[in-house]
């Protein structure tokens, strides 16, 4: 693994295959049973120049941890670069107080940017329609441990990766990292003009992966292993294409009735989040909630273990995981949410 995360592409086999093992190594310590203070003294910087709750909140809970401390700044009025400071000079002044950055930044290219300014590490916590390597990371976790919960393989499976293909940064990185590994089938449904970058599709294929386009989700998908759906990035949009676009039509609504229809029981439901959950919205029905086959909020939790095992390693404390491990005092529930399953 490179000094900074800013893309899957930097990426190997092998430095994925160590991430997922130290992830599993930290799951005492993201589930609260242990507590650990390998990172005691260092301390990360949180810029994000572009709206988030969980990536930000998961980056910082996944430092304090491992036992370090945050500074966080969001948006860009707070920031000096409201003032006109350059990358260059926030990356230079940043990382003589910080032991390691995370970055989001609406313009893509811009984190790789900054990170070429310092030898601390720089994570990408997304740029634009860009990249969201660590997303990626935490998606394909959640995949590899529902999987040998369900007794699957991810040689030969069958993902669907739906909605926003065009500006969704999640599904980049997702498919540049799922083609790292055994040849699989990858089915793309997106809406017109919002279609994934050719130059993906190229690459994937090239590694030997069977990637099918399709206009709508009115199709049989019963040999459906993931079904991965974004939210329409409306934020990305020109003027022009606001204008022009109305809204996700029920042609690709991941519900109830889709599943239960055209998938099996065993196909499992993810989602980067957030999820317009606005009536009309055409987003992730919450009509799946309570439905076991919803994996995003276990998702979601996959977060904190992969983002400490990118720290861990990018710090180069990840054979230290166990040092000084002890258990933790306070109460923490059976289980987080009231519908969990």
């Amino acid at each position: 693994m490179s000094q900074h995360l800013l893309t899957v592409d930097s990426l190997q086999r092998e430095s994925v295959d160590h991430l997922l093992r130290v992830a599993a190594r930290m799951e005492p310590i993201a589930s609260r049973r242990q507590v650990t203070r390998v990172l005691e003294g260092a301390v990360l910087g949180n810029l994000f120049f572009e709206a988030s709750t969980r990536t930000r909140v998961s980056f910082n809970a996944a430092f304090c941890r491992l036992g370090g401390s945050v500074c966080d700044t969001t948006g860009f009025t707070f920031s000096s670069m409201a003032k006109g400071e350059s990358l260059y000079d926030t990356s230079r002044v940043m990382s003589g107080y910080c032991d390691a950055i995370v970055m989001r930044h609406p313009d893509q290219g811009s984190v790789a940017e900054f990170a070429a300014a310092t030898h601390v590490p720089v994570i990408n916590g997304g740029d634009g329609p860009g990249e969201h390597p660590s997303q990626a990371l935490l998606d394909l976790y959640t995949i590899d441990k529902e999987f040998y919960r369900l007794g699957k393989s991810l040689n030969g499976a069958h993902i669907l990766l739906t909605g926003d293909l065009k500006y969704g940064r999640t599904v980049h990185s997702l498919i540049k990292l799922l083609s790292l590994y055994d040849p699989m089938r990858i089915t793309l449904v997106s809406p017109p003009g919002l279609e994934m970058p050719s130059k993906l599709i190229d690459l994937v294929t090239s590694r030997g992966h069977r990637v099918e386009q399709r206009d709508s989700l009115a199709s049989d998908f019963s040999d459906l292993d993931v079904v991965y759906t974004t939210r329409i990035q409306k934020e990305r949009f020109t003027d022009e294409m606001n204008e022009s676009f109305q809204g996700l039509s029920d042609d690709f609504m991941v519900n109830r009735d889709f599943l239960d229809q055209r998938c099996s029981q065993s196909t499992m439901v993810m989602h980067p989040l957030p999820r317009d959950s606005r009536p009309g919205a055409n987003d992730l029905n919450v009509d799946l909630n309570g439905d076991s086959r919803l994996a995003i909020f276990r998702q979601t939790d996959n977060g904190i273990p992969m983002r400490m095992a990118i720290f861990a390693t990018l710090l180069k404390v990840d054979d230290l995981i166990e040092k000084d491990l002890r258990p933790v005092h306070w109460f923490v529930p059976a289980q987080i949410g009231t519908l969990d399953r």
